[in-house]
C-alpha cells in the first residue's frame, strides 16, 4: 500500500482499522505485517507533520521579507502540540532518556510526553535504530525471523503426512490422512552482557552516551543469540520428534568442492533462501580446494556465506563436530522477544568504585528455536 498518496485522515483511519483487526484471532505472519504497517503509517504521519512545520516556517520567513517595517500587525496563531512520536526524537527527550538509563528514574521522560504512558517509557528512535543495526550487523541474526509475542511461543510443524491421491468415480472412499505433528516450544531466556564504564563515559550526555552503551552491549548480545541458535541446530537429531525438528547430517573427512552441493540436496523444498555458515578458516579451505581444481568452480554453490567462530575450523574439528551448517535461517529458525526489542540495564557503582569504574549489565529476553524440519543440514567431521 502506498501511504504517500493517502490523506492524513485516511492514514489515521487505517491505524484504527489495524488496532481493531489485531485484536482478532490472527496468525504470527499477520500480526507481524500489522506491526510493520503500523510503524510505516506512523513514520509517514510524523514526516508529514515535520514537512508542514517546515513549510509554514519558510512561508513566514518569505512573507516577513516583504512586510513594511512601519506596520505592526498582531496575529494570533494556534500553538500546535507535538505528539509523543515527535517528542521522543527531540534533544530534550533523548537527554532525559539517557539520564533515565543511568538512574532508573523516568520522571523527566514522562514529564516531556504529551500523554500519559503506562508501562515502560518509549525509547527514542535513535535507540531503536542502534539496536536494529546491531542485530543487522550479525550475518546470522539478521536473517532469522523475529516475533514479539508475550510468554512462551509454541510453533507447530509437520513430522509426516500422507500425500494426496487420485480418486476415480465408483471406487471405495478415500482414506483419512495420517498426519503427525510436533510442537517446538520457544522458552525465553535472558542473554546478558556487562561492561565496565569509566566516570568520564558516565558523564556523557544524551545521544553520545546512548550510542556508546547500546552499540557495544547490543552487538554482543546479538552474537550470543546467534551462537545459541547454532547450538540448537547442532543438537537436533536426524529424525523429527514431537518436540524437535529434523536436521540431516553429512559426514566427511575434509571439505571439498562438492561439500555444499551435497548439503543442498538434503534440504526441504521450503528451504529456499539458503546460506552457508562456517568459520573463516573453513571458508579458506574451500577456496583453496577450488583453486586447486584448476577449473572454474564455485565451492559455495552460489550461496552467501555467514562467518561464525562458534563453529570449529575444518582442520581442527574432531570426529562428530559440526564444521558447516547450510540452510534457510528465515524459514527454519525463529526468535521471539516477549518484552520487545529493547534492552534493560543495571548499574553497579560500588564494586569497582576505587578504580573509578561502573559496571553496566545489559539484558535482553529472547526465545530462540529451530522450527522447520530439514531446513538445515549439518556437515560434520568423520
Amino acid at each position: 500500500m502506498d501511504f504517500t498518496t493517502m490523506e492524513i485522515n485516511e492514514l489515521e483511519t487505517r491505524l484504527d482499522e489495524i488496532k481493531t483487526e489485531a485484536t482478532e484471532e490472527r496468525s504470527l505472519e499477520e500480526l507481524t505485517a500489522f506491526k510493520e504497517e503500523k510503524a510505516a503509517i506512523e513514520a509517514e504521519i510524523s514526516k508529514r507533520k515535520a514537512d508542514e512545520a517546515e513549510r509554514r516556517k519558510m512561508a513566514e520567513e518569505i512573507a516577513s521579507d516583504f512586510a513594511p517595517v512601519t506596520v505592526i500587525t498582531e496575529t494570533k496563531t494556534e500553538e500546535r502540540k507535538m505528539d509523543n512520536i515527535e517528542i521522543r526524537n527531540t534533544k530534550a527527550y533523548i537527554d532525559a532518556y539517557a539520564e533515565y538509563i543511568k538512574s532508573g528514574d523516568d520522571m523527566e521522560c514522562r514529564a516531556l510526553l504529551t500523554e500519559n504512558v503506562s508501562g515502560t517509557v518509549p525509547v527514542p528512535e535513535l535507540v531503536y535504530d542502534i539496536v536494529k543495526t546491531a542485530w543487522e550487523r550479525d550475518e546470522i541474526t539478521r536473517r532469522v525471523r523475529k516475533a514479539y509475542l508475550k510468554g512462551n511461543l509454541k510453533v507447530g510443524f509437520e513430522i509426516s503426512a500422507d500425500g494426496a491421491i487420485v480418486h476415480t468415480e465408483g471406487q471405495s472412499g478415500v482414506a483419512e490422512e495420517n498426519l503427525v505433528l510436533g510442537v517446538v516450544n520457544l522458552i525465553p531466556q535472558s542473554i546478558k552482557k556487562w561492561i565496565s564504564l569509566s566516570d568520564e563515559v558516565m558523564d556523557m550526555r544524551g545521544q553520545a552516551f546512548l550510542d556508546y552503551i547500546y552499540d557495544e552491549i547490543t552487538y554482543r548480545i546479538a552474537k550470543k543469540a546467534a551462537d545459541i541458535l547454532l547450538d540448537q541446530i547442532i543438537a537436533c537429531g536426524t529424525a523429527s520428534t514431537t518436540t524437535q525438528v529434523a536436521v540431516p547430517v553429512i559426514s566427511t573427512s575434509s571439505v571439498d568442492n562438492d561439500t555444499i552441493v551435497l548439503a543442498l540436496g538434503q534440504l526441504s523444498d521450503d528451504a529456499s533462501d539458503n546460506v552457508a555458515i562456517m568459520n573463516k578458516a573453513t571458508w579458506a579451505d574451500l577456496k583453496a580446494a577450488a583453486i586447486g581444481a584448476n577449473y572454474a568452480v564455485d565451492p559455495f554453490a552460489g550461496l552467501p556465506v555467514a562467518f561464525s567462530n562458534h563453529l570449529p575450523t575444518a582442520t581442527a574439528a574432531t570426529t562428530g563436530e559440526t564444521m558447516i551448517i547450510v540452510g534457510d535461517l528465515g524459514n527454519g529458525a525463529l526468535m521471539n522477544f516477549p518484552e520487545g526489542g529493547g534492552i534493560s540495564f543495571k548499574f553497579d557503582d560500588t564494586t569497582l568504585m576505587t578504580q573509578d569504574l561502573i559496571r553496566v549489565l545489559g539484558r535482553q529476553y529472547v526465545g530462540i528455536g529451530v522450527v522447520a524440519p530439514n531446513s538445515f543440514v549439518k556437515i560434520t567431521k568423520n
